[in-house]
């Protein structure tokens, strides 16, 4: 254990009133067992119904946020209240298992990112969400370079500093953990996985089918910021492939299209974006 351990605990909660309690007992529990020093922070995202008030009776500190703004801007609220750079962030539903933060603590000492991956023996995903799941992480980790097993778990230990620094680039919505997984990977940063299980969720789930498109066009955006190259190459070689096929046709007729011509020139204009894009996320992240 680290010399003077502490970490934050941050437990963003929209309309969570059914599953609050058990869930701050849950992890109160578990960081004890820890023997890390810590704090509770429930970030009340704008409820209507009773969970500020059960976790302000509870003796945790709460953050209102007055008006629904979503789980990422709930987590950078709770972060930015945090008072150690360790910040551990759980769900309030009880879909994640408390009971595995202290093995999380455990591995931050040679991590800067550890994330609860949901591959136990009890994952109770709803089925209709698993081809999209599926894919949407093949994607992220051909993109990124890197077997990614869990894109966007709720439970996850990382350092405060970290979040800051890329704190530009965080969206308020659902997208928060898949950007942040990818923001580190692509930075070079240490990330680990701790399997876990996921149970089935006490309360309404507030992600919805059309959340899946987001997911990917936020996966293309990362990959895009910090390695465009990974993209870009592949589709510039592709158009230049087209046009030289298309040119070689045209030579066996003894003539030469304007349509091969211009294919070829988009195909070198996006290698030489490529090229740019990569000069920039480069000097981006040297400032990091």
């Amino acid at each position: 254990m680290l010399h003077d351990a502490a970490v934050t605990i941050v437990i963003p909660a929209y309309n969570e009133q059914g599953g609050i309690a058990a869930s701050l007992d849950a992890v109160e529990h578990a960081v004890k067992s820890s023997g890390w020093k810590y704090e509770i922070i429930v970030v009340d995202d704008g409820s209507t119904d009773a969970t500020a008030r059960l976790a302000s009776e509870h003796g945790v500190e709460v953050v209102r946020l007055g008006a629904n703004r979503g789980y990422g801007a709930a987590l950078k609220a709770g972060i930015a209240q945090a008072k150690f750079d360790w910040v551990a962030i759980i769900d309030a539903d009880g879909t994640y298992p408390a009971t595995a933060l202290p093995e999380l603590l455990q591995r931050v000492e040679s991590n800067d990112m550890v994330v609860g991956a949901r591959i136990g023996s009890q994952v109770r995903d709803p089925f209709a969400r698993r081809p999209a799941k599926w894919m949407l992480r093949k994607f992220a980790s051909i993109l990124a370079g890197e077997l990614i097993p869990d894109l966007n778990s709720g439970l996850r230990v990382i350092r405060k500093s970290l979040v800051q620094k890329f704190s530009g680039i965080l969206p308020s919505g659902f997208s928060f953990t898949t950007t942040i997984t990818l923001a580190m990977i692509c930075c070079g940063y240490s990330v680990a996985y701790v399997p876990i299980d996921y149970f089935k969720r006490i309360g309404r789930s507030k992600i919805k089918p059309f959340h899946a498109f987001k997911f990917a066009f936020l996966i293309l955006r990362t990959i895009m910021l910090f390695r465009p190259m990974r993209i870009l190459v592949p589709v510039g070689s592709f158009v230049i492939l087209a046009g030289l096929v298309i040119l070689a046709f045209d030579l066996r007729a003894a003539r030469v299209s304007v349509s091969a011509a211009i294919i070829l020139l988009e195909g070198i204009v996006i290698w030489c974006v490529a090229l740019v894009s990569w000069r920039n996320a480069r000097l981006r992240q040297s400032k990091r």
